[in-house]
């Protein structure tokens, strides 16, 4: 206790120079809570490897076929050369607005308000995607259990079950999140723990039996060559996808304020987040590959009926009918570990949003008993759940619009982020090679790769054919709504902000040279 007391005491003593020296303002969260592996972890968790490759395996085959292995790499290089500019921007900022914070700081109020807002809306769609899976596979889960196939398909049958339990599950992941983050760290090594132990026993197993498997593949190396095979447009779709595949690495930087080391932890943590996840992925892409081909018949991964939900077609062929269980008990795991980090950066993006003037001093509340923004971690629970609500009314194929959605969103403020530490360090690129590879090289490759992939994003998602929706609203894409609709709207709601309260807006909470508030 004494030491964890020491540790709490030095780490917001650096947390309070950092900011000091920075202008930035104490949120009064706990400090000194988290190291680079539960950091890496709670990203991990967040990421959702289990959901994440369950719902984005088919996306990406029916973009790029034998090419999923290399579009995977072609994902995380945006991603790791992006992680490089949180890393910088944070060892010398730590604050939990992350993405909002720096983009201020570098851009100004207005485009810091829209990567805030782009940042807080992915995490809600990320939300409502991770509830409907922990709500399919748990009752996929139960209904195999018990040997009852009605249940096993009772939400995906009946739209009032569907919507009441996903509901019911952000419920009670918000009122787990509320807790605070020590009650979260603690559930998440032994969900994310468990998760992962299933999904490299799956891969391997997949690999092992492969060769007796109808449509089954060789391993060839050219899976992971991105320059051939591929057009233009389906590198562009399958990008989309695997970007997604990434998404939620950055939950490590918006705990930054809670770390032993704000300025150094954060970063490895989000480091070795990626990589993880990377080769996670790969092994689990090449594995589903050899074992089930990518036919568009029985268990291959181009079959539609498998694309939504490949490891509840894959589970009991590869794992028989004592494992198959337990990989749909992985893939709900997934989603309700990462339902509870997930929602940490939405919140705290908020918290910091109200600190600083952008939205309003409410969301700036901390529980004294829990330390954590009890506040707007319900706010984000309840928008997730009317959101959630409002597209399944809206559209038959929930899951793959709102992943081709969340592109966008993930695009646009990662990007920002990453132009952000360039302009951030503007005065400092060349005075060392670290500099010139980490604020200057890095962060804006990554940047150019992010905006190009969100322009033609933005252009394929008004073409409901073209983005694989078939939704449409007055003859534009839903996808194009649910993405660039609702960064639109977030303007107009800034608008809205600045006259409520200008004092942000107006450079005065918040800027590059703003003095250390009291």
């Amino acid at each position: 206790m004494k030491g964890l007391i020491m540790t709490e005491n030095l780490a917001d003593t650096d947390l309070a120079r950092a900011e000091r020296e920075e202008g930035l303002v104490a949120k009064g969260l706990a400090a000194g809570r988290i190291g680079t592996f539960t950091g890496a972890i709670l990203g991990i968790s967040t990421v959702a490897p289990g959901y994440t490759l369950t719902a984005s395996i088919g996306l990406i085959v029916a973009a790029v076929g034998l090419k999923m292995p290399a579009i995977l790499i072609a994902g995380f290089i945006p991603m790791f050369l992006t992680a490089y500019a949180y890393r910088e921007l944070n060892s010398r900022a730590p604050d939990c607005g992350a993405s909002f914070t720096w983009s201020t700081k570098a851009f100004g109020p207005y485009v810091g308000w829209m990567c805030g807002w782009g940042m807080v809306i992915a995490t809600i769609i990320v939300l409502s995607n991770l509830a409907s899976i922990g709500v399919q596979f748990g009752y996929e889960f139960l209904g195999k259990v018990l040997h009852n196939e009605k249940l096993a398909t009772l939400s995906a049958d009946n739209i009032g079950v569907n919507i009441g339990s996903t509901v019911a599950l952000l419920a009670i992941a918000t009122y787990i999140s509320c807790r605070g983050i020590t009650t979260s760290e603690k559930v998440q090594y032994v969900l994310v723990g468990f998760q992962m132990i299933v999904l490299v026993t799956f891969a391997i197993v997949a690999i092992v039996r492969s060769g007796g498997t109808e449509g089954h593949l060789n391993f060839d190396i050219d899976w992971f060559d991105p320059f051939t095979g591929l057009t233009m447009s389906a590198f562009v779709i399958g990008l989309i996808g695997s970007i997604f595949a990434f998404w939620g690495w950055d939950t490590c930087l918006t705990l930054g304020e809670e770390c032993k080391d704000p300025t150094k932890v954060p970063g490895r943590a989000g480091l070795l987040c990626v990589l993880s996840i990377l080769l996670t992925y790969l092994l689990v892409a090449v594995a589903v590959m050899m074992y089930a081909g990518i036919g568009d018949t029985g268990l291959g991964l181009g079959n539609k009926d498998n694309a939504a939900n490949v490891f509840g077609a894959l589970a009991y062929p590869v794992l028989g009918d004592w494992g198959g269980p337990l990989l749909l008990l992985a893939v709900f795991a997934s989603s309700i570990a990462s339902l509870q980090t997930t929602v940490l950066p939405a919140a705290r993006t908020m918290l910091a949003m109200g600190t600083y003037g952008a939205f309003p001093k409410k969301f700036a509340q901390i529980s004294p008993r829990t330390l954590s923004p009890v506040y707007s971690t319900v706010v984000a629970g309840v928008v997730t759940a009317a959101f959630y609500t409002i597209v399944t009314l809206l559209s038959e194929r929930t899951l793959l619009d709102t992943i081709a959605a969340l592109g966008i969103m993930i695009c646009w403020y990662y990007g920002i982020t990453a132009f952000a530490c360039v302009w951030f360090f503007r005065k400092e690129l060349f005075l060392n090679l670290h500099n010139v590879v980490y604020k200057l090289v890095f962060p804006l490759l990554g940047g150019i790769m992010l905006l190009s992939v969100f322009v033609k994003s933005v252009l394929v998602s008004m073409d409901p054919t073209a983005s694989g929706s078939g939704a449409e609203i007055g003859g534009i894409g839903l996808v194009f709504y649910l993405g660039f609709g609702i960064l639109l709207f977030g303007a107009v709601l800034m608008l809205v902000m600045r006259a409520a309260q200008p004092a942000y807006f107006r450079g005065e909470t918040l800027t590059m040279d703003t003095p250390p508030l009291p």
